[in-house]
């Protein structure tokens, strides 16, 4: 009876666990799905209410009114190099960074370390101004170093590297010390290689906030050739009526560099977020 009772209970509790993962993937891909719909509808339908969910005729001239709208090659490049530089950034500055707070010792250290934590605190919009002042002044609006600049350094990096050196024993500097490695040595041939994981995880994190990145794109380069996919979608949206349909269809095509990116390197994502949570 005690086994029936149990198998009944543990029957009981995945399908219940099963549902609620279902219903959660449905909540998740359910706004992907609509997007794609939308994209092929007429304007009207894509109004309509109630709404309608399969378009009555697939309209692929969505597709090409944004492309004819956008220049898609511009937004394409722009965002490849922002992302490009932003990562590259990150995983430089941050490892040499969180190196420096988690082993070495110097004056000052916690409360530079403080004041790391300080920016991690407060939100980005804080920073817009003085950062489009100090582009501004440098006369480098509308270029690329523009997108790249707020990213040059990042403190969610820095506090996340130096979580991750700490937890390597001391140990390991001081074998790499008697084996005539200098500071520089020790850092680059034997506590960095240690680190993949975690710059892995940076690495997607830095990736798909720069992607997403909506806000400073838009306030620091005006022109339409050197924004982002992000910024330059915004464009599309009319300040009394938007094409939703181009809007959609300009969403997806916008979406494609990201997805062809996570089938290509699904694993490392994978492996990326797990190990971040394992740390």
């Amino acid at each position: 009876m005690k086994t029936d009772s149990l198998r009944r209970s543990y029957m009981i509790t995945k399908c219940v666990t099963y549902f609620f993962l279902i219903l959660g993937a449905i909540i998740m891909v359910f706004p992907f799905v609509w997007m794609i719909l939308t994209s092929s509808k007429t304007v009207p339908e894509s109004m309509q209410i109630p709404p309608t969910i399969f378009p009555k005729q697939i309209m692929a001239d969505n597709f090409k009114d944004a492309i004819a709208s956008l220049p898609f090659a511009n937004l394409y490049w722009n965002t490849i190099l922002m992302v490009l530089f932003r990562v590259l950034c990150a995983v430089l500055f941050s490892s040499m960074a969180g190196y420096a707070f988690a082993k070495l010792k110097f004056r000052g250290k916690n409360i530079l370390f403080g004041i790391v934590l300080v920016q991690m605190s407060l939100p980005s919009q804080i920073f817009i101004i003085p950062q489009y002042q100090m582009v501004a002044k440098m006369g480098m609006a509308n270029t690329i170093f523009a997108l790249v600049f707020p990213g040059l350094v990042s403190a969610f990096g820095v506090f996340f590297l130096r979580q991750t050196y700490m937890s390597i024993p001391e140990e390991v500097g001081e074998a790499a010390y008697l084996d005539g490695c200098n500071q520089w040595q020790t850092f680059y041939k034997v506590m960095f290689p240690l680190t993949t994981t975690s710059v892995a995880a940076l690495t997607i994190f830095t990736a798909v906030f720069a992607y997403g990145d909506l806000m400073w794109p838009l306030v620091v380069n005006s022109d339409l050739k050197m924004m982002t996919l992000s910024s330059g979608l915004s464009t599309l949206k009319g300040q009394f009526t938007t094409n939703f349909p181009v809007l959609m269809a300009g969403s997806i095509l916008a979406m494609l560099p990201m997805v062809v990116l996570y089938l290509i390197f699904q694993r490392q994502f994978v492996e990326g977020i797990a190990g971040t949570g394992g740390k």
